[in-house]
């Protein structure tokens, strides 16, 4: 398995698990195989006991800058999202547990919808969301269309998933999409103190709580493969091979 990603449970913050963006290197761009391997972390973590509260972070100065874009188009030469990665969003919309995240910097494509499905997230006062799905010629993945303008209403869900704004963690506060902005130093311990006070709650009246908050599920769920459908046929287009031909180009 990957090293690009690392599976962690601190022994400080009994009950969480992390999963931790670990290719610094490469701005922590997520490939197949850490799709898989993150897919598989949330799906055994929603059936362990030990397991109380899942947190995502990334390294310094990154959250994720999205798709490994090399990976991202061998995998789209197939004309599909790809297994993995719609493995993964379903792992995530669909466990029963909280999640939360920590951004510090860089938060692109994926590195951005991630945080809609979570239940907390802590921001750094430089962290920058964006998601260039359409600057691509593809379509919002994760079912952000869907979950974007429940959390943040029409117009800036617009910003963010088609025009292609970037977000400040100041827009991203006063959008909805992150709880809190503190030091970039402190991004971490204020991820894990929070998911640890997340993990000392009676689970079960934690979970209900969730469930009720979140509502059904079903048409996240259902929005993922909507989605994909559309994401499926705009990587075949002749829009979307003109635009990845501009990207590598770069």
């Amino acid at each position: 398995m990957t090293d690009d990603v690392l599976i962690e449970r601190p022994e400080a913050f009994p009950g969480v698990e992390v999963i931790r963006f670990n290719r610094p290197a490469k701005k922590n761009a997520i490939t197949s195989a850490m799709y898989r391997k993150m897919a598989d972390a949330l799906k055994a973590a929603s059936v362990d006991p030990a397991v109380k509260v899942v947190a995502f972070l990334g390294t310094e100065g990154c959250f994720s800058a999205g798709n490994d874009m090399n990976d991202f188009i061998a995998v789209a030469m197939g004309g599909a999202m790809g297994r993995d990665v719609v493995d993964f969003l379903k792992a995530l919309a669909g466990i029963d547990k909280p999640v939360v995240s920590g951004v510090d910097g860089l938060a692109i494509g994926v590195g951005t919808t991630i945080h809609l499905h979570c239940d907390q997230t802590i921001a750094s006062a430089r962290s920058m969301f964006r998601t260039p799905f359409v600057d691509l010629a593809l379509v919002p993945e994760a079912a952000s269309s869907l979950l974007a303008p429940r959390i943040m209403g029409h117009q800036r869900a617009f910003a963010l998933l088609a025009l292609g704004d970037a977000f400040s963690a100041e827009e991203a506060l006063a959008a909805g999409l992150i709880r809190k902005i503190v030091a970039p130093e402190s991004v971490e311990s204020e991820t894990l103190a929070l998911a640890a006070r997340l993990a000392s709650k009676p689970p079960e009246a934690l979970a209900i709580a969730r469930r009720l908050l979140r509502g059904d599920r079903a048409d996240v769920l259902a929005r993922i493969d909507e989605e994909a459908v559309h994401f499926a046929s705009q990587l075949k287009s002749a829009e979307a091979k003109a635009a990845f031909e501009a990207f590598l180009r770069r």
